[in-house]
């Protein structure tokens, strides 16, 4: 019998719904199981060492300086290292913290939130890093993207039993639309709607309603079920390929453009939507230099209202 894989998990700031996401393969986790030995999971068991390990999952990312540390030991333990799930991809939802001083999300946080009576921040805070959230690969070499908020299954049991046979996982390049069976049609609409405001045809697509969709920007990694459900897509697993290698593309521009093709919406309108929303339609992977890096992505700008409120 061979010798089975070593597997090593950390958790870095996250909120542990990758791990979760695991378990979602249901049956198919006997499968995985049955070849790997697991020798880290701190949402499992208590293992303070980093041992080696054949790979190494790293979720949530990078917040605080022991993450950082803890980043590096993984790397250092494990021959191959996956960046699992949105966070530490594109630094997730909890990247909203580059565009903030520390103290001001601390402040907000512990002493002016509505539900505190207090004046002075809790002891025992970890130090955090002064620039804000990063991705993983901002402080090591990543062999192995798997974004998601979480992971589909399909896509972990792709990526774990390739790993596993020693084969390159089949990584798919189609966006969200392409499993969407709505239907692009051109429209009257002259005014847009956000998601709650009213009912949607379910056979049509949702920019052709004049309701924000981002299907379109957003890579295939969830098999396309909020659409089917009648939500329209916040971009969970990260922008789409064309995205992420065209400097000059970007979620407000493409969508824009889409839904003024689509509709009578002016273009200019569809933009100022989005920016007003921009820490709702950039959630899951504005600390990434995928937009930090756009010279139009002007988020701290864009927030400059909210912040003086």
């Amino acid at each position: 019998m061979a010798d089975k894989v070593r597997l090593s998990i950390e958790w870095l700031s996250g909120c542990s719904g990758c791990e979760l996401g695991i378990v979602d393969l249901h049956e198919k986790l006997l499968t995985v199981l049955s070849e790997v030995e697991l020798v880290r999971c701190p949402i499992l068991m208590d293992t303070k060492e980093y041992v080696e390990a054949d790979v190494g999952l790293i979720t949530g990312s990078l917040r605080t300086v022991h993450d950082v540390e803890s980043a590096h030991k993984m790397r250092k333990a494990c021959k191959t290292i996956i960046a699992f799930g949105t966070c530490p991809v594109y630094g997730g939802p909890h990247g909203a913290s580059f565009a903030h001083e520390n103290e001001e999300l601390l402040s907000k946080a512990y002493v002016k939130n509505p539900s505190t009576k207090t004046t002075t921040l809790p002891q025992g805070v970890p130090q955090l890093l002064e620039q804000g959230t990063r991705p993983l690969d901002a402080e090591i070499k990543v062999d192995l993207y798997i974004p998601g908020c979480p992971p589909h299954a399909a896509f972990i049991f792709e990526a774990l039993t390739s790993l596993l046979r020693g084969a390159e996982p089949k990584i798919g390049r189609r966006n969200v639309c392409f499993g969407c069976d709505r239907a692009m049609v051109k429209s009257d609409v002259s005014q847009m709607r956000r998601a709650f405001e009213g009912d949607f045809d379910p056979k049509t697509c949702f920019l052709s309603q004049g309701c924000l969709c981002l299907g379109s920007v957003t890579l295939d990694r969830c098999l396309s079920p909020c659409p089917k459900a009648g939500v329209p897509c916040f971009s969970c697993a990260g922008p789409s390929e064309a995205i992420v290698l065209e400097p000059q593309k970007d979620v407000r521009t493409e969508i824009a453009t889409r839904m003024a093709h689509l509709t009578k919406i002016p273009y200019d309108v569809i933009v100022r939507e989005i920016e007003t929303q921009a820490k709702t339609f950039y959630a899951y992977a504005m600390s990434s230099p995928v937009f930090r890096e756009k010279p139009t992505f002007l988020l701290k700008k864009w927030i400059q209202p909210e912040r003086t409120a």
